[in-house]
């Protein structure tokens, strides 16, 4: 247990733990070690948490490993009512794990209690999921002969999980693996273990056996060495990832050794396109929401902001009036705050040197712009306009409450401009113009395309990119669910044919 006193009250103090979670039970690593949990609203630490290493990772597959041989025979409709009983667990506990997520992240509580209904609507998607993983029988071009298929559980998978969502990424990865009947390890970040830790205590206390949902925590200087562990065990024949295309690209080359499944969701450079005839009301209601949410640290988040010249200072006037109206920065368990701090330092500094970037090659700063001083990893909502391509934030993902506007002239421009990236996550398009948001769905470079909306994360949508924002779908119908599946054929002579 912490010997620290906890910042906050919970009601049932018993799902808080300080240790890996494995085969159901808390497990302490080998070397003993632990590290600090920090309050990016104070800086100050709140707990501490044991620090698996790389050799802590061999006990820990072989235990999922083992579990997979029972857990991959367990009936489907028993699969998915067990995710119906981890979803109620959840729910019954959510007020305990907003508050935890709120000191773990820097986000407010009205945040924090979003995630966890998001959360949940991956378990309830994929418990009628599990029982809708059929195979096939498929006409042979020979005689006598018959063809099927069937799809079965992969494996063991390995989740390593980030710190900006870690309980909807968390739910989203294992609920699809648990209903295909995959054992799982989840890996969470650093800065946000103990949620991770509370759902493997729900996962228990929901019925899930000894093996099948488990936690591996471990610090900042041995996440590397781990996750390379995790990656190249040779238990684990799956590996999900969200996080960075730098730390993506690392990951599929350990999982490339042995040829794994991988499923990569990875960094976003997001452009926000708005037409001279959009609904302004409705494109400024979506930015809002896409661009301050968690103080812009989402892979989806609107990143690049382009504006048709027609309407582009009346939007940014409309922008800053409402984000000085509406956007309070503080902690996040204080009333009224509707932004809270940002994760990690490293955040705010990056965001620091985007801006000192942009106003030294020419944009101007509209509100905000520099870290906002005393205790906290906090920085302010900040505006710039007046745009160019060549600027950081236009090249690389902000990750912070930076909103970068661009002024655009026709279509052609702001496709081009859009889609002048690596990345392709997701895009948004606004406009009144049905010709035209055909064309944008078909011309914007993204796996993920908003038109006249910018909520487009959804249980039933699949949620995946293309170019280096990775590869493989999570959520959405079948689709998610066939991640974590292989398909087996089977070929049938049958004597006597017709």
């Amino acid at each position: 247990m912490s010997n620290y006193e906890l910042p906050f009250k919970l009601d049932d103090p018993s799902i808080l733990h300080f240790d890996s979670f494995v085969n159901n039970e808390w497990v302490t690593a080998k070397s003993g070690e632990r590290f600090e949990v920090i309050d990016p609203a104070t800086t100050k630490p709140w707990t501490s948490i044991s620090t698996a290493t790389a050799a802590d990772i061999p006990r820990y597959t072989q235990t999922a490993s083992r579990a997979f041989t029972t857990f991959r025979t367990t009936p489907a409709r028993q699969r998915a009512q067990l995710i119906q009983s981890w979803d109620t667990q959840i729910r019954t506990h959510r007020s305990d794990l907003a508050r935890i997520l709120v000191h773990e992240t820097g986000k407010p509580l009205a945040e924090a209690l979003g995630e966890i209904d998001y959360a949940l609507t991956f378990t309830w998607w994929f418990v009628g999921e599990a029982e809708r993983i059929t195979g096939t029988i498929t006409p042979a071009a020979l005689p006598g002969r018959r063809v099927l298929t069937i799809k079965q559980p992969v494996g063991v998978v390995a989740a390593l999980v980030p710190w900006n969502f870690p309980v909807a990424m968390v739910v989203r990865k294992a609920a699809a693996a648990l209903a295909a009947g995959c054992t799982m390890i989840v890996k969470p970040s650093p800065e946000t273990p103990v949620s991770a830790l509370v759902l493997g205590e729900l996962a228990k206390r929901a019925g899930f056996p000894a093996g099948v949902f488990n936690v591996v925590t471990t610090d900042l200087a041995h996440t590397p060495s781990v996750s390379e562990a995790l990656c190249r065990a040779p238990e684990v024949r799956k590996v999900t990832f969200t996080g960075s295309t730098r730390v993506g690209k690392l990951v599929a080359g350990y999982c490339a050794d042995g040829l794994r499944k991988m499923t990569l969701e990875l960094g976003g450079n997001c452009p926000f396109v708005v037409f001279d005839d959009a609904d302004l009301d409705q494109a400024l209601g979506m930015l809002m929401a896409l661009k301050w949410r968690h103080a812009g640290q989402a892979c989806i988040a609107a990143n690049r902001v382009y504006v048709q010249a027609g309407v582009y200072e009346r939007f940014v006037q409309m922008l800053t009036e409402r984000t000085q109206k509406e956007i309070k920065v503080g902690r996040g368990w204080e009333e009224g705050v509707t932004m809270g701090a940002m994760t990690t330092p490293q955040g705010v500094q990056k965001a620091v040197e985007q801006v000192q970037d942009a106003v030294a090659k020419g944009a101007t700063l509209v509100l905000g712009g520099d870290r906002i001083e005393g205790e906290g990893y906090f920085f302010p909502p900040t505006i710039l306009k007046d745009m160019t391509q060549e600027m950081r934030v236009s090249q690389e993902e902000s990750f912070a409450p930076i909103a970068a506007v661009y002024r655009f002239e026709t279509e052609e421009e702001a496709v081009r401009w859009a889609n002048d990236t690596a990345m392709g996550l997701a895009s948004y398009a606004f406009t009144k113009n049905a010709d035209r948001l055909w064309r944008l769905f078909e011309n914007l470079e993204a796996g993920m395309i908003g038109l006249n909306t910018g909520a487009s994360s959804a249980a039933e949508a699949p949620f995946g990119g293309v170019k280096e924002s990775g590869y493989g779908k999570e959520s959405g119908k079948e689709v998610a669910v066939n991640e974590y599946l292989v398909t087996k054929t089977g070929t049938l002579t049958v004597d006597g044919h017709y």
